[in-house]
């Protein structure tokens, strides 16, 4: 006999990474995108999977410091074809909302959906580059 399980939805705030991009769990839907988070040299990358979504279906807003990704997709049509006894697909919705650090270029901040995978690109402002390293003479 298998058990059931109820998922249960945390109440904290999960931290990805306590110096640069902190993660709010804050989902419209309890099915929220799982998020990878990557730190090059030169910006940081997040990846949320969402498959089946289309370009138009994202909202990306920035205020205040804080990066918010949401999605609000209603398939449902007034001319469906079928008249359905029970429908558990059609709609779905997620938030996530990420603080930014301030090395973060946020002018330069731009997204990309390709394969089912948003990734959206904070590039680092010049400061927070990696310097070269420098020869200094002693006189």
């Amino acid at each position: 006999m298998m058990n059931l399980i109820k998922r249960q939805s945390p109440v904290f705030n999960t931290f990805i990474d306590d110096l640069f991009l902190t993660s709010h769990w804050s989902p419209v839907h309890e099915d929220a995108p799982a998020v990878n988070i990557i730190e090059a040299d030169d910006r940081f990358d997040l990846q949320l999977l969402a498959p089946g979504q289309k370009k138009g279906d994202f909202n990306i807003v920035l205020e205040d410091g804080v990066l918010t990704i949401s999605s609000e997709v209603d398939q449902h049509s007034k001319e469906d074809a079928f008249s359905f006894t029970h429908r558990e697909f059609g709609y779905s919705a997620f938030k996530r909302v990420f603080d930014v650090p301030d090395s973060v270029a946020v002018e330069k901040i731009n997204a990309q959906y390709k394969e089912g995978i948003l990734t959206v690109s904070l590039p680092k402002k010049e400061e927070a580059l990696p310097q070269p390293k420098k020869l200094i003479s002693v006189k």
